[in-house]
């Protein structure tokens, strides 16, 4: 894949984690469908940019017990810009303007160099809102 944009259309399936509380959803589902619909949306026009920082495993999943969380699970390996990756994770939050998309990888879990990507006068609030009432 070039583009980070391409890719959630590969998902496999979308897990959603409240406070912990993980939930799947398969591709093909309703609620997948309207998961991704919403996340294309958010995300149509956006800028890839240099990531802020990096993610260490084990911080992301202590944090990951904590909020509103997504992750797209591809099933196999993709790669971009030079990146591989198996899933992303994004914090969910409601006026985020811009984000961080975790990579994970089943040989080191989440930790590396993340994509970020700013929604240039977007922000996260209808997409969060569709998580929290699925």
């Amino acid at each position: 894949m070039e583009e980070i944009h391409e890719v959630f259309d590969c998902a496999d399936s979308i897990n959603v984690y409240n406070g912990g509380a993980k939930t799947a959803y398969s591709s093909g589902g309703k609620e997948y469908s309207k998961i991704l619909a919403c996340w294309n949306d958010m995300i149509n026009g956006a800028h890839d940019m240099p990531a802020f920082g990096v993610s260490l495993d084990r911080y992301t999943k202590e944090e990951m017990k904590k909020g509103l969380w997504v992750e797209f699970d591809f099933k196999k390996v993709l790669e971009c810009n030079g990146m591989p990756f198996e899933k992303l994770l994004v914090s969910v939050e409601k006026g985020a303007q811009g984000f961080n998309l975790i990579r994970y990888n089943s040989d080191v879990g989440y930790d590396g160099r993340c994509f970020y990507l700013d929604l240039i006068g977007k922000n996260m609030g209808n997409f969060y809102d569709l998580l929290l009432n699925l």
